[in-house]
């Protein structure tokens, strides 16, 4: 056997072996200064890009933190708004995406003519690619990575299937853009109001088809009471699965939501339109509070009460908690954040805050405890390697392999970040073997060049175990940049 390949094996044993719960030695490189900075690059960020560590340390990291948290005072990188000028469909409004791409069908026909359903899906999946492409443009080069954290964090929680049907694939993009992107750090009462008025929400738990029965606007597809959205609103969005509410509430809620409705052309361009006469107009009892009938304020009304309930605080606290510090968050720490969203109205970015000043946060039996999604994983390593002109082919076909295509998530709920939805052998054998690749240089267009395990390390701040560096120090120089990329460390954070 070469030796090679020998060293090869050996690290694909050691990952295996590290993964699969043994004992880890401590890092070689104890310095509680870097140890804490590497830490909070990991969590509030994707990862180090190359001087990033250097640059923490320098500004201290109280002061990263605190301009994270406000990425409104974050200049941001020129290198990222030059490619995003070249994303001319990601800028348009959910109706002028729709005029552009979607042809009006003739009087007296029902249906579009082969030709233009040909067009029609060309030009949608085009969209859909740059949608594609302004996430990961943005999470890769962005200097406001907390909010790309968000971004990622949020988007799971509020998730759409790109995939249902042409519409979601038309309008996830501005979906994340307008929907998401704004409120990641803002008030989640605005979060989740913007979220619900979303036309690619709508039409991915059908409520755009939720209709009061009897009502006037009754008839053909638009039947009666659909209970999707109400149901995922309060299981998902808000009050979590044991929030304490009942059937009849999410009936009520279902009612409180008929008329919400998708306008394809013209309006404001948002996509939104409340239809009166499919409303359900009665007066209705929402979680012990009442309701006085009348039109679309019940349902403001509605998610008024969902962002102020104490389940809504204490489930997204223990997400947050979960996403940052541990699969299996401290119960005492969950409750904290829960009461600063109640104190805060849902201050999204005051909780952090509050998260990032706990104790739980900056406790080392955290560090490197988070299994990184693939997503995360990918993300990272194309800053690590700074790649600087992305394959975006390669990069979402491998997302696609490790099980985490872009908005490709067919449940509601999103996907996991814990550990138990990633971590497995043949999951860990493929990501070793993406690592090979993307050491290769081949993340990056144009010609091929390999990665400098020596600035490699230097980027990550030798952050390795003892056994990883005994391997990578035994490797052929060749192979150090891959099994830097396919280490225990480099999947965790």
């Amino acid at each position: 056997m070469k030796k090679a390949s020998r060293y090869w094996i050996i690290s694909l044993l050691l990952s295996l072996i590290i993964f699969l719960g043994l004992p880890r030695l401590s890092y070689t490189d104890s310095q509680s200064i870097t140890t804490q900075t590497i830490h909070v690059l990991n969590r509030l960020s994707f990862g180090p890009r190359p001087g990033d560590i250097k640059r923490v340390k320098s500004m201290g990291i109280d002061n990263y933190i605190k301009s994270q948290l406000r990425p409104e005072t974050i200049r941001e990188s020129p290198q990222l708004i030059q490619k995003m000028t070249k994303l001319t469909n990601f800028y348009l409004a959910p109706t002028e995406l729709y005029k552009k791409n979607v042809p009006p069908i003739k009087k007296g026909d029902k249906r579009f003519t082969k030709k233009q359903r040909r067009e029609m899906n060309k030009n949608i999946r085009k969209v859909l690619q740059e949608s594609e492409n302004a996430r990961l443009l943005q999470g890769i080069f962005s200097n406001k990575q907390l909010q790309e954290v968000m971004v990622d964090f949020w988007f799971n929680h509020f998730n759409i299937f790109a995939y249902k049907g042409n519409l979601t694939r038309l309008w996830v993009g501005t979906y994340e853009r307008d929907a998401i992107r704004p409120y990641a750090l803002g008030n989640f009462r605005n979060l989740l109001g913007a979220t619900a008025h979303h036309p690619a929400m709508l039409f991915y738990l059908d409520n755009w088809l939720n209709t009061a029965p009897g009502s006037k606007g009754a008839r053909g597809r638009f039947k009666g009471l659909n209970e999707n959205y109400a149901r995922e609103l309060m299981e998902l969005h808000s009050m979590g699965i044991n929030g304490g509410y009942t059937q009849q509430d999410i009936i009520t809620l279902a009612r409180i939501f008929t008329g919400w409705g998708i306008q394809r052309r013209g309006g404001d361009g948002t996509g939104f339109k409340f239809d009166p006469n499919r409303h359900d107009n009665s007066d209705k009892t929402f979680l012990g509070v009442p309701i006085k009938g009348g039109g679309i304020e019940e349902g403001e009304k509605a998610l008024d009460i969902l962002a102020k309930h104490p389940s809504t605080a204490s489930f997204i606290s223990y997400k947050l908690a979960q996403y940052f510090v541990a699969d299996k968050p401290p119960r005492n720490l969950v409750d904290k954040l829960a009461k600063r969203f109640q104190e805060t109205n849902g201050n999204i970015r005051d909780v952090l805050e509050t998260l990032f000043n706990s104790p739980e946060f900056w406790n080392e039996k955290y560090y490197g405890s988070k299994f990184k999604t693939p997503y995360q994983y990918i993300i990272s390593a194309a800053r690590a390697t700074n790649t600087d002109k992305p394959r975006w082919v390669s990069i979402k076909g491998i997302l696609g392999q490790l099980g985490m295509k872009l908005y490709g998530c067919r449940t509601p709920d999103g996907y996991k970040n814990t550990q138990e939805a990633w971590l497995n052998p043949d999951a860990i054998m493929r990501r070793i073997s993406f690592a090979t690749i993307i050491s290769r240089g081949q993340l990056n267009q144009g010609k091929p060049i390999g990665i400098n395990h020596q600035q490699l390390r230097g980027t990550l701040g030798n952050n390795f175990s003892a056994e990883t560096q005994a391997v990578i120090s035994n490797t052929p120089d060749n192979l150090q940049a891959a099994l830097i990329l396919g280490s225990p460390e480099m999947m965790k954070k």
